[in-house]
């Protein structure tokens, strides 16, 4: 059983959202549900076996559930300079996993580039939720 388990975890692919240059379109705080919508991020996939990245993009939304957000809300469009995903004991600098779906203690705290802006939120829960297919970028070959 456990080199079955080995086996699945070498075969699985994965993917992330690099947080610098996504592009914020909208902020919507609704009911203690807190929403941002992504016009565009950059995905990165890594498959098994690769040495190569690719990159995609795609839109989507944060979706955080009794949210408090700490100071006034910024608005968009904006574009991440940067930031941390907070997942109870883990702590994404710069990124957010996909797929990305957790309750307990978690939040964000992202800057934004060309302002003074900044998004602190803690929250129960913190999901992504992607809409539309990924489009292809380019492959990413190492060094």
């Amino acid at each position: 059983m456990e080199s079955l388990i080995e086996t699945l975890e070498l075969t699985m692919d994965s993917a992330s959202i690099e947080l610098p240059g996504s592009e914020l379109e909208a902020i919507r705080l609704e009911d203690g549900c807190l929403r941002l919508h992504f016009s565009r991020v950059i995905i990165l996939k890594t498959m098994t076996g690769s040495s190569e990245t690719t990159r995609w993009w795609q839109t989507g939304d944060l979706v955080m559930e009794e949210a408090e957000v700490a100071g006034d809300l910024p608005t968009g469009p904006l574009i991440c300079a940067g930031g941390d995903i907070e997942d109870n004991i883990f702590t994404y600098r710069d990124m957010i996993p996909l797929p990305l779906s957790s309750r307990g203690s978690v939040g964000c705290d992202i800057s934004f580039r060309d302002s003074n802006a900044h998004l602190r939120v803690r929250a129960n829960s913190i999901r992504m939720e992607m809409t539309g297919l990924p489009k292809y970028i380019e492959h990413v070959r190492p060094g």
